[in-house]
């Protein structure tokens, strides 16, 4: 793999599901560590999606992504760009001089991708909701209970969102499971000060 900054190899990586504080505690591991934070996500809305655009893929139809689709359809079309978006971050990693390590952390960067890059599953660790948390964080986050893409039926494309994330958090855990990456289940017990320091022991940076 073309690694010219090293940067890539010597990142610590946080994958996993939706609304399980992966960005919160990359932020505070980054502040705590000195560690260069790369949030998959801010990009991923940003330049990876120019970049579909560039690339030909048809205009995003609200109607039809979320309240025509099932939640299984949903699931699997995220599973298909998952891998072309995963290529995406390698270049932005690439790309990302810094005299600190890195902490890359989002719910695109999946187990499957980032396993062969790791020259020990102690560099990567999967967090994901219980169930309890994850109704918590949609009750109480804005930007999780409401849905914004104007639609005819707003609840059901809630409801579709919601289940595909569900889905995907499940392929999240199988997959660390399969490569022997530690899987965090984040039960809202532990504030995020606690998880951080739970992520920062398996990194060893303590």
């Amino acid at each position: 793999m073309w690694d010219p900054t090293g940067s890539i190899g010597h990142a610590l990586w946080i994958g996993g599901a939706q609304w399980a504080g992966k960005s919160t505690v990359a932020r505070l591991l980054a502040v705590r560590y000195g560690l260069t934070a790369y949030q998959y996500d801010y990009h991923d809305a940003r330049a990876h999606n120019d970049r579909l655009i560039a690339g030909g893929a048809p205009a995003r139809d609200p109607e039809r992504l979320w309240v025509r689709t099932t939640p299984e359809e949903m699931a699997a079309a995220a599973r298909e760009t998952f891998a072309l978006r995963f290529e995406w971050a390698l270049d932005d990693l690439r790309a990302l001089v810094s005299g600190r390590p890195i902490i890359a952390e989002g719910w695109g960067l999946r187990p499957e991708f980032v396993a062969p890059l790791l020259d020990s599953p102690r560099r990567m660790v999967v967090m994901v909701p219980t169930e309890e948390f994850r109704q918590h964080q949609l009750a109480t986050l804005p930007r999780a209970g409401t849905f914004s893409p104007r639609v005819s039926d707003p609840v059901r494309a809630q409801q579709n969102r919601i289940a595909r994330d569900r889905l995907l958090a499940e392929d999240a855990v199988r997959s660390a499971r399969e490569h022997g990456i530690r899987v965090l289940e984040i039960d809202g017990t532990t504030n995020a000060e606690g998880v951080a320091d739970t992520v920062a022991g398996h990194f060893g940076l303590d």
